[in-house]
């Protein structure tokens, strides 16, 4: 009987570490609305559409990038000066801010702007210091997979324990809550 008791006392702080170990999660993350390859005009970003998944999921804490930089711009406009941004390495301002200090795991996402990150994120990288914290990739993209983000993620910080990423094509990302599911059932979530 003393055995039963101890075996449910385990139990019992396992489940409550792993709850609060959730909640010990951020998910950082820019998603563009408005006019998208391959889904037209959206009123929700294909990555916010993922960070949400990933919030349910896990219970994972949000913090949105915000730019009224790209609202409005049709899609050939803004490849170009994504591309633009990138190639003069600008690093466009953001709305906002957000105490990491609480957080062991932080993932981050955002779409694929000529092959990484758009360069707002690059802007968060810049003010954040996520050394030390897991760090767990994601992007929407339509057939960029999740190109150069995890290695611009080891970059900007080298002393953060990055994991496995997960890429999903934005015209997916609508119906991937079962990929996200399996995905973050493999990082052990």
């Amino acid at each position: 009987m003393k055995t039963l008791k101890f075996i449910a006392a385990v139990c019992a702080l396992f489940m409550t570490m792993a709850c609060n170990g959730k909640k010990n999660a951020l998910i950082v993350f820019f998603s563009h609305a408005g006019d998208n390859y391959s889904v037209g005009n959206i009123s929700v970003g294909n990555t916010k559409i993922i960070a949400d998944y990933i919030s349910e999921l896990t219970g994972a804490d949000q913090f949105e990038i915000k730019t009224d930089k790209y609202d409005g711009m049709a899609y050939r406009p803004l490849c170009d000066l994504a591309k633009k941004e990138q190639q003069e390495g600008m690093l466009p301002e953001f709305e906002g801010s957000v105490d990491v200090s609480g957080y062991e795991t932080i993932f981050i996402g955002g779409p694929v702007w000529w092959g990484t990150y758009p360069q707002v994120m690059f802007t968060f990288f810049k003010k954040y210091d996520l050394n030390g914290k897991t760090i767990i990739p994601f992007t929407t993209h339509e057939g960029s997979g999740l190109g150069r983000c995890v290695d611009d993620v080891k970059a900007a910080y080298p002393n953060a324990n990055v994991m496995k990423g997960f890429s999903i094509y934005g015209h997916d990302a609508r119906d991937g809550k079962e990929d996200v599911k399996k995905w973050l059932k493999g990082l052990g979530m």
